[in-house]
């Protein structure tokens, strides 16, 4: 195990809402996981409900973890077990495995949050959950760059749907905070998925999928949206570091998964 500083991963957390670890996994261990996520999407597009639309050009999909074959070295990574165990507590759970992909043509995306701020958050003032992200390509800034908004996990708005995004009279706010991310191949990001962030316009010629993997803390309740499965021997061949964390069913043959977290607010205009 490497030593990561405890201190570090909470204030980039609680602070920004985002931190990343450089250089995580070598550039043809990345090229691998790009041709996995390839062939699920194109799997996931026959599946009704495998594919979900996030705006013009851009779909998340959720997959199995054994279907990307570099999954158990994200989840024994000694950051990735250190983020989780430093902002999570010992007994997190990872709830979701999926990825990102916007295409040529994608749009902007309105400013957002991905769920619904819990109570932990909002009277307890502490996160129970995080999101990974690895991106697949070497980012441009015309591929359209992931933005987020620092510092306003902890925002409050009202009138607005499951509290996710908000009005657009906040939206100066969130622009004039924006931070474009250009993570680059074998790179590892976590943040929180309450920090106000947005997707943007790909003008580029090729896809920019991101693989995510959601994890909550022990009284998180995301798992209820997401239907992690494997199989009874991938599951006994997993290092105990990983099995012990997946909050899965076990299934003797993988079942298609029907996604469940809609956000019909990424599919309207962001204008």
């Amino acid at each position: 195990m490497t030593d990561y500083d405890v201190g570090a991963i909470m204030g980039g957390l609680y602070g920004d809402g985002i931190i990343a670890l450089k250089g995580a996994f070598a550039r043809d261990w990345v090229e691998r996981m790009h041709a996995d996520i390839l062939a699920l999407f194109d799997e996931a597009r026959a599946v009704p409900g495998g594919a979900l639309p996030r705006g013009p050009q851009r779909w998340y999909v959720e997959v199995h973890p054994e279907r990307i074959g570099g999954f158990a070295d994200i989840a024994a990574h000694p950051w990735f077990v250190a983020v989780c165990e430093a902002v999570l507590g010992p007994d997190y759970r990872i709830v979701e495995v999926g990825f990102d992909i916007p295409f040529p043509g994608a749009a902007d995306q309105p400013w957002h949050r991905d769920f619904l701020v819990p109570e932990a958050t909002t009277k307890g003032r502490r996160l129970n959950s995080l999101a990974f992200n690895l991106t697949a390509v070497d980012t441009r800034p015309e591929h359209g760059a992931f933005e987020i908004a620092p510092g306003t996990q902890w925002d409050r708005f009202e009138g607005c749907p499951r509290g996710m995004f908000p009005p657009r009279a906040l939206w100066p706010r969130y622009v004039a905070r924006a931070v474009p991310k250009l993570p680059q191949m074998g790179d590892m990001s976590a943040r929180s998925a309450l920090t106000i962030h947005r997707g943007t316009a790909n003008r580029s010629n090729e896809a920019r999928p991101v693989l995510v993997v959601g994890v909550d803390a022990p009284d998180a309740t995301n798992a209820a949206h997401h239907d992690l499965q494997v199989t009874p021997g991938y599951l006994e061949g997993l290092p105990p570091r990983v099995r012990d964390h997946l909050a899965c069913r076990i299934v003797d043959r993988l079942e298609p998964i029907v996604q469940h977290h809609v956000i019909e607010g990424l599919l309207e205009p962001a204008y």
